[in-house]
């Protein structure tokens, strides 16, 4: 190699080539070491946000094949007007029949959370400052209640989906989601960046842009960082104003929605199941693939790497059944295969409107004006629950009296008391002041008698006690088609039934009325 001197030819190239093998293996060897430290960051937060393994049967079913009867007459006979006679946008109440979401139309509930490494490629551009590290995220309504973001942040979740709101999936009224700017107020404070959808009932193109109006009006003053999504479900349900409708005319509506979305500035995100999406079932999963980012919605029982799912799809929503510090209740939980270098600027530098919490979010108050005492003695609280006995601030006895100022429709009063407005259970109270009653039990969860016959959406389990902590409390199941009594409703999530003689609980979102 080495002639008077001198490295021959061959030896520099051999050199050479050593050292661009160096080099590669140095590059190797500081990818692997982020990679591991990515792998490490997520399950830090998947420990943080722990979940009990819900039970399939409690879940709800995915959607099935479509039928043709009585579509051209549902398509004649759900065309509405969305706005009120002024041409506002009502806030939506958080039972409401009315809402889509009620009937979630994803896969069978389930899911565990661990690491996840990878998703399925996807082809749609990128955004400048979007990156592939992949993050950690939940999307919220109404159903969510108020919600503490800075105890969000501290579990773990990198990012937010929060709904905006929803049409009425029979007639048409577009709903603004009660918690929708509380949420996005809050979760942008608390260092959260922000996602939004809408659920949509629409049966027009010019409706499905009329909801993305809606949504990138509303959204316009606040950071959204991660997509805008449109979320369609339940369109197979005869009741729903888009039972009507083709697949093909259903993408052309989220085509209409997304690309309005786009055209706004956000970057447009479709969101479905997988049974919904494969082999394009239920929508042209091939052109929305082609377009626009692929929220995919499927709940394994056993957690895989990725999803059971060939098609391209960007987020992963992987269980609806997670717990997260500062929810009372579940909630969804999402991989993200992308992240963001920097927080977006809102498209609109003006302010938002400040909004506080709301203690009645979803409830129906019929408005009164009436003096009230208690039967005996009963609490006041500060929210219209039992969850935290911090929320109590005084008690009510017999002879004392408060102003009562409305009666909500789940077994609470609202009342002023002492020149404040506070909320008392109504069945311990009392118009009648020589009314004594008997001793108000203690005070748990409140029940609202109701008396109607109800099914299982698909099969859920009868237990002895409201309560999935232990598999012992299960005495039976109640199956789709079986017709139950239910004797009342809690504000606690569960129902009470009429079985075999003696009351047992289900989960009250997973009936729905028989027959």
């Amino acid at each position: 190699m080495k002639r008077n001197g001198n490295i021959s030819e061959s030896g520099k190239m051999l050199i050479l080539g050593i050292g661009i093998l160096l080099i590669l293996a140095i590059i190797v060897i500081v990818l692997v070491v982020r990679m591991k430290d990515d792998v490490r960051k997520r399950d830090a937060v998947v420990e943080t946000l722990q979940q009990e393994i819900p039970e399939d049967d409690e879940g709800q079913a995915e959607s099935g094949s479509e039928t043709e009867d009585g579509r051209e007459a549902a398509r004649q006979e759900n065309a509405a007007d969305s706005e009120t006679e002024d041409g506002s946008v009502q806030v939506g109440a958080l039972e409401d029949e009315e809402d889509p979401q009620e009937q979630k139309a994803a896969e069978t509930a389930g899911g565990i959370a661990v690491a996840i490494t990878k998703g399925a490629e996807n082809t749609v551009p990128k955004s400048a400052d979007e990156t592939g590290q992949q993050s950690m995220g939940i999307d919220v309504s109404k159903h969510q209640g108020n919600i503490d973001w800075a105890k969000v942040k501290a579990s773990g979740v990198e990012f937010a989906m929060v709904r905006v709101g929803y049409r009425a999936k029979s007639t048409g009224q577009l709903y603004e989601d009660p918690t929708a700017r509380y949420n996005l107020q809050e979760a942008q404070a608390a260092g959260i960046r922000l996602g939004a959808y809408f659920f949509s009932s629409a049966v027009t193109e010019e409706e499905a842009r009329e909801e993305a109006r809606f949504t990138t009006d509303l959204i316009a003053k606040y950071k959204i960082t991660y997509p805008v999504a449109y979320n369609c479900e339940g369109f197979q349900d005869a009741g729903n104003r888009q039972y009507a409708l083709s697949q093909t005319e259903r993408t052309g509506l989220a085509c209409a929605f997304l690309d309005e979305v786009a055209a706004a500035g956000y970057t447009p995100m479709f969101y479905a199941s997988r049974n919904e999406l494969a082999g394009n079932a239920s929508w042209d999963t091939d052109i929305l693939a082609s377009r626009y980012k692929i929220w995919l919605a499927w709940y394994p029982s056993v957690m895989t790497e990725q999803a059971d799912y060939s098609g391209s799809y960007a987020m992963w929503q992987y269980t609806c059944q997670g717990t997260v510090d500062g929810i009372s209740g579940k909630t969804d939980i999402n991989t993200a295969y992308f992240s963001y270098t920097k927080e977006a600027e809102a498209k609109d530098d003006t302010p938002a409107e400040r909004v506080t919490v709301n203690p009645e979010v979803g409830i129906n108050f019929t408005e009164v004006n009436e003096t009230v005492t208690a039967k005996q003695e009963t609490n006041l609280r500060t929210e219209p629950s039992t969850a935290s006995d911090d929320t109590i601030v005084g008690k009510l006895t017999h002879g004392d009296t408060a102003t009562r100022t409305g009666v909500g429709h789940n077994g609470w009063s609202r009342v002023v008391y002492q020149g404040q407005t506070l909320y008392a259970v109504t069945s311990y109270l009392t118009t009648d002041m020589e009314d004594t009653g008997q001793q108000a039990p203690p005070q748990g969860p409140v029940y609202t008698p109701v008396g109607d016959q109800v099914t299982a959406k698909q099969e859920t389990n009868l237990r002895t006690e409201p309560s999935t902590a232990s598999d012992d409390t299960i005495v039976g199941k109640l199956h789709n088609g079986e017709a139950l009594t239910r004797i009342a409703t809690g504000d606690n999530g569960w129902s009470q039934l009429e079985y075999n003689g003696q009351t047992v609980y289900a989960v009250s979102s997973y009936l729905m009325p028989a027959g």
